[in-house]
């Protein structure tokens, strides 16, 4: 007669978690990379030790993403950054002039506070429904690393002014919202979303607050950034603040 005893499904599942949870521990042992391109930039996470300014290649920044719960409401709701893949975007604008790189910034999370900030960055940037999460992990060196619950996990290298070749940080986590999920809303002519981002505001304050202080950002980082998109929509959105207090 066999003594083998059947684990109970949830003793099974536990151990799996525990394995899981390893794997991440030590994947997080030396901390983590955030990089920012929207509101890190100028608002960065609570805890870091190093920052490092520099760009991450083949993506664009667009002001295509709804927010409904942080620049905006439900009923009017605001426009924040998100990252387009380089190749879908070719599709949808025309590439003349672009250079292929995005300029952000990479903050190095200590490991004691890698859990933490994960939890203030979820917060901040998934809660809302807009961004998903693309989360650092050493165990895989893919970069496409798992897809759970609609968030697709993923790693970006950045690389800093003096060498385009090398990375300056790797296996970066960022957090994008694709052109795939419910608050994407795409392209729309320049004037009508530099009024939009003027119109809307939410719990984290006035939309033009969010656009504004991103271009200036931009410029602090690197004075010779190349981010059309980003300053057009601060010069039309100047505009129409000035516009309204001549009236």
């Amino acid at each position: 007669m066999s003594t083998t005893s059947q684990q109970p499904a949830d003793s099974v599942e536990s151990v799996q978690d525990m394995q899981s949870n390893s794997k991440e521990k030590t994947a997080h042992s030396e901390g983590i990379w955030v990089f920012g391109y929207g509101s890190l930039i100028w608002k960065p996470p609570i805890h870091y030790e190093q920052k490092q300014i520099g760009y991450i290649k083949n993506y664009v920044r667009r002001f295509w993403q709804h927010s409904e719960d942080h620049r905006g409401t439900p009923e009017r709701p605001g426009r924040v950054v998100t990252l387009i893949p380089f190749d879908e975007w070719k599709t949808i604008e025309s590439v003349e002039g672009h250079d292929k790189v995005t300029w952000g910034v990479a903050f190095k999370i200590p490991s004691d506070d890698v859990e933490a900030t994960r939890a203030y960055l979820d917060h901040r940037e998934k809660v809302s429904g807009v961004y998903e999460v693309w989360i650092h992990r050493t165990v895989n060196k893919t970069n496409t690393l798992m897809q759970k619950n609609g968030y697709t996990v993923h790693t970006v290298d950045v690389y800093s002014l003096e060498d385009e070749e090398t990375p300056a940080v790797r296996n970066a986590m960022v957090y994008i919202g694709t052109t795939d999920n419910e608050a994407y809303v795409g392209p729309a002519p320049a004037d009508k979303i530099a009024q939009q981002i003027h119109d809307s505001y939410g719990p984290s304050g006035w939309n033009a607050e969010y656009l504004l202080n991103l271009a200036e950002a931009l410029r602090e980082i690197s004075p010779g950034v190349k981010d059309d998109h980003v300053f057009e929509l601060e010069q039309l959105v100047k505009k129409i603040i000035d516009d309204n207090n001549k009236q």
